[in-house]
């Protein structure tokens, strides 16, 4: 990623923007790698249970305050079918986000993203962090782009339980 496209990305990270989607729109299957290198397919691993997925990138102050906001919603809604998943944009993949990973005490399911056809199946992510919420029928119910308080998301996620 050229250093312009990493400014405006870290610009963006500033604003925040919330869409929420009146009709339903099924989120877009993908497989990704995660950090061991082992395909996670998206509509399989998430099958049934809400979903938080967020674009997010090692190197973007917003999108490092959410990580314990998220380990602290997997942590007390994963047992009732919370899924959370993080796609890195990191350009350098696994070889950035597993040192992270292991120092944030990340427990969610990371995954290694690239700038391709999952970005634009989700309306090209303008933006990191961008978060969507996802309903147990995979349905795209919020879409946030910019850091968003660990309250507003777990208000989502409870009406979706």
């Amino acid at each position: 990623m050229k250093r312009t496209q990493m400014l405006f990305l870290g610009v963006m990270t500033l604003c925040l923007a919330v869409s929420a989607f009146p009709k339903e729109e099924k989120a877009a299957d993908f497989t990704l790698k995660d950090l061991e290198g082992k395909p996670f397919k998206f509509s399989e691993a998430t099958a049934g249970k809400v979903v938080i997925l967020d674009f997010w990138a090692t190197w973007c102050p917003p999108c490092r305050e959410e990580i314990p906001h998220f380990n602290e919603l997997q942590e007390k809604y994963g047992p009732q079918g919370l899924q959370i998943v993080g796609v890195s944009l990191d350009r350098r993949g696994a070889r950035d986000v597993k040192p992270f990973v292991k120092e944030f005490k990340v427990n969610y399911k990371m995954l290694v993203g690239d700038y391709s056809k999952v970005i634009e199946d989700y309306g090209g992510v303008v933006g990191i962090p961008t978060t969507f919420v996802i309903d147990r029928k995979g349905n795209i119910i919020s879409k946030y782009i910019g850091y968003v308080e660990k309250e507003e998301f777990e208000s989502q996620v409870k009406k979706l339980f």
